[in-house]
């Protein structure tokens, strides 16, 4: 007997595959393709391992399966992986024949859209993400051309974990370890993530290269190397948890992320392998589709 039959499930799938593509619109001058890409319109192009996760939906069976995941698997390698494994990504799919009004680049958020469209005939999706590198993946849930893009970054920091008004004994009590005098550190890894519309043409949510540059000029540059409660005045009189820290950092990108064009959706601060914080800028969609956001958290 399947005592889990007829309940809900939210169940994933991992596949791979290598391919190359290059950043250029040809009603774009070769000053302007180059400015507006940077390397990335570098003839020929440059190449990536593609990671692909697939989460789908639905009640068990009497095999106690979501789906069988022999089919799952032939699905997603003949109408994504087989197609796209060690190809130039430009000249692959009809949605990317610049030639056509539709077309568009193959970004990470533009390719992570098309691949649903072609996997949702066969799947009950519920979310995909698509890693082009382990610092930058993109999310799609099924919202016409609503997408996330997250950029993973680094910096090392030092803090302490007190409170000025408390003694250092009643300090310990509150934060153990971590209020000691002369502080610690810590390797940081901060991954923002932004939505917005996808350009029909650019394939983009935003510009890229300037959100990188937002990120390294508000939060890497200003934080790294630095001892946090001394170097940052805002942690002058606010203890750098790290959910202090990651709302610091929320409210330092939000209005100059919403001026390229998109929405900062979150920030998630990893402070160590044992302990991160997740601070959201919106819920959009928490409620309408809590299944792919479960899905989303569990990557």
């Amino acid at each position: 007997m399947n005592h889990g039959e007829g309940r809900g499930c939210v169940i994933t799938r991992r596949a791979c595959f290598s391919a190359s593509h290059r950043y250029w619109l040809p009603e774009l001058s070769a000053d302007e393709n180059a400015a507006l890409f940077g390397p990335c319109a570098i003839a020929p192009g440059h190449g990536h391992n593609y990671e692909l996760i697939v989460s789908m939906a639905g009640g068990l069976n009497a095999d106690g399966m979501v789906l069988n995941l022999s089919e799952v698997k032939q699905a997603i390698k003949s109408e994504v992986t087989s197609q796209l494994d060690f190809r130039y990504l430009n000249e692959t799919w009809e949605e990317f024949n610049l030639s056509s009004k539709k077309g568009c680049l193959p970004t990470t958020e533009a390719l992570v859209r098309i691949i649903w469209n072609r996997l949702t005939p066969h799947l009950p999706l519920v979310a995909l993400r698509l890693y082009e590198q382990p610092g930058l993946w993109a999310d799609y849930l099924g919202n016409a051309m609503d997408a996330y893009l997250t950029i993973r970054n680094h910096f090392a920091a030092a803090h302490r974990l007190a409170r000025p008004e408390l003694s250092q004994e009643e300090n310990e009590n509150i934060y153990g370890k971590c209020a000691r005098e002369n502080g610690h550190g810590h390797n940081y890894f901060v991954d923002v993530t932004v939505r917005g519309s996808i350009d029909e043409r650019t394939g983009m949510i935003c510009d890229l290269s300037a959100l990188q540059a937002l990120i390294n000029d508000l939060v890497i540059d200003p934080f790294d190397h630095t001892f946090l409660n001394k170097d940052i005045p805002h942690f002058s009189n606010c203890v750098p948890t790290a959910e202090n820290i990651a709302l610091h950092i929320s409210d330092r990108l939000i209005e100059p992320i919403r001026a390229i064009g998109a929405h900062l959706h979150k920030v998630r601060l990893q402070e160590s392998p044992n302990n991160a914080a997740e601070v959201y800028a919106e819920l959009p969609q928490l409620e309408a589709k809590p299944e792919a956001m479960q899905a989303l958290a569990t990557y």
